[in-house]
């Protein structure tokens, strides 16, 4: 005999996860007869048990959710991220005994028909499409790219020339410096600077305003020229090609020649930009132990030296050594040479504080310069107080308190009642603070200024670091010179010539030496200034 056979298939589809669609749809399939075959329990339909429930999420309910209980409770939640759009590992669904498992078993949760369930849950915030399409770097105008990428150009290597791509880009980095060269092409040419001097400068300022301009490598064609022209030991060859030169002297030269061409027309003290930024004065006192011949004279500078022996290990170290040192001159009481010891102390302090460690020297052997691989550490912040006069430290004594103040104040501190500051104290204190950080705000601002006036602003004889030119090699004459500059934003780039490269802060205080890696040859350190 036939025997009719029921059956009613509700099948569901797999939901989506919150990275997929999540759709749902129940499939009935038709009653059909027909003659069964040999029946075979192990092939026999399971009815599916179908439960309704609803579910109420803050203010919305939902009155006829459907589980199917012969799939786990994450397929119930993926129903429910269709509906709500929480995703289902956001939501929290309670039940009998807690809270529902994405792997729980339905028969032990005991749900009911038409049982109401409370479901928590942040649902995904809805993406909207942006207000205007993307813009892709390359399509900015040069200036915006510059902005954009966080730093300036870097420098073509024209031959052995990464001796002068590295000053540059270490001097570029002085804001005021970029200002008064600006400023150069309204004074012209004094009357008592010499053609290739005034040339030099002018290609300096044109090379700065490139760098500023151009996100892709810059060619220093003309600035190369024009150095040759004014120091021809620049353009020295070997075998037809140019050699490698000393960045040291390269960048000793070139700040004179701007000391020359940026002097105002009245060449008073004050008006000295370059020695102002860069000038260091010292009181020298120069004694003669065997005649007992004692005399003292000023000098200005514009580096300190890093004396490295193998009792120094650190940068203050070796200022220190650099401040004592021992001359043969003639002595007029004795009427013959003698040794005189000449003790220093710095009686004038600049707004970029320039600090060349002593790496090279001439080896008498081989008759050839040598290079002293000894680390040497330096820090990010620097204090020279010690180093200076006592009349130069009564003068700092008073900037530094404030500083002291607005560090303190930052901190959450108690300020000094002795601090000689004005009734605007707390503007001062901002302001103080804003030096301190070396935000790019602040270089900005004083980059617009030029150079500050010092009624306006005080040195502290704190100074932080803003670049570092290194040299990598065994002889002075090869190798390769990189410069390591502190941009505007506060961050680090390495200008491997046409190359920058970003750095982390904390990676550059590991240039000290020590190896055959890049080390620390020229530091060039930035004042705290502090309005007074």
């Amino acid at each position: 005999s036939l025997y009719e056979y029921e059956y009613k298939i509700n099948s569901s589809v797999a939901f989506a996860c919150p990275s997929q669609q999540a759709n749902s749809h129940r499939a009935n399939s038709k009653h059909t007869e027909k003659p069964p075959s040999s029946p075979d329990p192990a092939n026999a339909e399971v009815p599916i048990t179908m439960v309704t429930v609803s579910v109420k999420w803050q203010k919305e309910v939902y009155p006829a959710v459907e589980i199917d209980t012969s799939q786990p409770p994450y397929v119930f939640k993926c129903q429910l991220y269709d509906l709500t759009g929480v995703p289902p590992e956001r939501q929290k669904i309670m039940v009998k005994g807690g809270l529902l498992k994405d792997d729980a078993d339905w028969s032990k949760v005991g749900v009911k028909e038409g049982q109401r369930l409370m479901m928590m849950g942040t649902a995904d915030e809805i993406v909207k499409a942006p207000e205007k399409g993307p813009i892709f770097v390359e399509d900015m105008p040069e200036e915006e790219q510059v902005v954009n990428v966080g730093h300036s150009a870097g420098l073509f290597n024209l031959g052995n020339t990464c001796y002068m791509n590295s000053t540059v880009q270490c001097l570029h980095s002085v804001p005021e410096l970029k200002s008064s060269l600006t400023e150069y092409n309204q004074l012209g040419k004094s009357n008592d600077l010499d053609h290739s001097s005034h040339l030099l400068t002018v290609a300096t300022r044109d090379l700065f305003n490139d760098l500023d301009k151009n996100v892709k490598p810059v060619a220093p064609m003309q600035f190369w020229m024009v150095l040759r022209k004014k120091y021809p030991q620049f353009g020295q060859q070997s075998n037809g090609a140019f050699m490698q030169q000393d960045a040291e002297e390269c960048w000793t030269q070139l700040l004179y020649t701007l000391s020359q061409s940026l002097k105002s027309p009245s060449s008073s003290e004050g008006q000295d930009i370059v020695k102002t930024l860069f000038g260091i004065d010292f009181d020298n006192r120069i004694h003669c132990a065997e005649s007992g011949e004692e005399s003292t004279e000023a000098e200005t500078v514009y580096s300190l030296k890093c004396h490295i022996s193998q009792e120094v290990n650190h940068l203050h170290e070796g200022l220190k050594r650099g401040l004592k040192s021992e001359l043969e001159k003639a002595s007029p009481s004795l009427g013959r040479s003698a040794v005189y010891v000449k003790d220093s102390r710095i009686n004038g302090l600049p707004r970029y504080l320039t600090i060349q460690f002593v790496r090279f020297f001439w080896k008498r052997e081989s008759n050839q310069k040598a290079k002293i691989l000894r680390k040497v550490d330096y820090p990010l912040s620097l204090d020279v107080y010690d180093l200076c006069s006592e009349n130069l430290r009564k003068k700092l004594e008073g900037p530094r308190q404030v500083l002291r103040d607005a560090e303190g104040k930052k901190a959450g501190l108690k300020t000094s009642a002795k601090t000689p500051v004005s009734t605007d104290s707390d503007t001062k204190m901002t302001e103080a603070e804003e030096s301190s950080s070396g935000s790019g705000e602040a270089s900005k601002s004083a980059s617009q200024e030029g150079v500050l006036s010092e009624k306006e602003h005080q040195l502290t004889g704190i100074y932080d670091l803003v670049a570092v030119l290194t040299h990598k090699g065994r002889s002075a004459d090869s190798g390769h010179y990189v410069a390591w500059v502190k941009q505007e934003n506060g961050k680090w780039v390495q200008f491997d010539d046409d190359n920058p490269i970003p750095q982390r802060e904390e990676d550059i205080t590991k240039l000290s030496g020590g190896g055959d890696w890049h080390m620390a040859y020229i530091c060039m350190y930035k004042a705290r200034v502090v309005p007074m």
